[in-house]
């Protein structure tokens, strides 16, 4: 009876206050997800729908006494609860301010970290004198190369690239694509170059396909040579060769962190609803898993 009344008695001035509730909500749960928190929230929410079902539709008086006398209990303990999460989302926006619940993620951060994470990584493996072919896309979408190499979406570290481009690996014949700073695939198969722009006829497979890679896209790639352990960027055609690790650290900073960063929109909304065109994505794709596992 109450829930018929409430939708007797709904205004159009009542949606201002559901959707700030609803942002509300939406940017608690971007806050605490990925921590040990999530799972708790979710069965909190799960209680506390079927609690307002059961005192919404069945008029149980006992029932919603028991909630009344409740009530402040449970307002007193979800801060209790959820103490953690609270301090680091009020952390976080006292240190960057509002912005945090708008940007998608640090974008100069992250890529900064990408930078650091391939410098370190080409540095050790021209050592090892460990060839290596990791590209990184831009604007351009990569999905056909990326679709010839083994899946991975794992994380961007070093020690990843030092496994994956270990000569006695099965991965290790083939390029790395980074893709939304994640690794999206590893052994992937890339055009071999032309040759039009080729400055030295005797680079190998591993330096034609770089330069092949960034002259059908706007990627950039890092070669480090198996032979002589040189390190190598490609860029819309062109090589630049004999990098030490700080000298790839600025080029890949002044090309990639640039591009990247004059790609995003200004729109602080622009990156709201991409967070949560990929919260959908994502949990379209849990539910795909787990329908999957039960067929199987």
């Amino acid at each position: 009876m109450r829930l018929i009344w409430t939708l007797e008695t709904f205004r159009w001035s009542d949606v201002p206050d559901i959707l700030v509730v609803a942002v509300i909500i939406f940017v608690a749960t971007l806050l605490m997800r990925g921590t040990q928190a999530a799972p708790l929230l979710r069965g909190t929410i799960a209680v506390a729908l079927l609690i307002a079902f059961l005192a919404t539709v069945m008029d149980w008086v006992a029932f919603r006494w028991l909630l009344n006398n409740m009530l402040t209990a449970i307002l007193v303990a979800i801060p209790v609860i959820f103490q953690p999460e609270l301090r680091r989302g009020l952390e976080r926006i006292g240190r960057t301010g509002l912005s945090v619940l708008f940007n998608r993620t640090p974008t100069f951060t992250n890529d900064e970290q990408i930078i650091d994470a391939i410098c370190a990584a080409a540095a050790r493996l021209s050592e090892r004198r460990h060839g290596a072919l990791i590209v990184l896309e831009r604007n351009d979408a990569l999905d056909e190369f990326i679709d010839t190499g083994v899946a991975l979406d794992a994380e961007v570290s070093p020690q990843l690239f030092l496994t994956v481009f270990w000569p006695k690996t099965e991965l290790h014949d083939g390029a790395v694509i980074i893709r939304r700073g994640k690794v999206a695939s590893a052994a992937s198969v890339l055009p071999l170059s032309s040759g039009r722009n080729l400055s030295d006829r005797k680079l190998g497979t591993r330096h034609r396909a770089g330069l092949g890679i960034s002259e059908v896209s706007d990627a950039l790639c890092v070669i480090v040579s198996e032979e002589t352990g040189r390190i190598s960027v490609a860029n819309r055609g062109r090589m630049i060769r004999r990098l030490d690790a700080n000298r790839l650290r600025t080029i890949l900073s002044a090309f990639y962190t640039s591009t990247r960063t004059q790609s995003e929109t200004t729109w602080p909304w622009s990156s709201l609803l991409a967070r949560a065109r990929d919260e959908i994505e994502r949990w379209r794709q849990d539910g795909d898993s787990g329908s999957g596992r039960r067929a199987a």
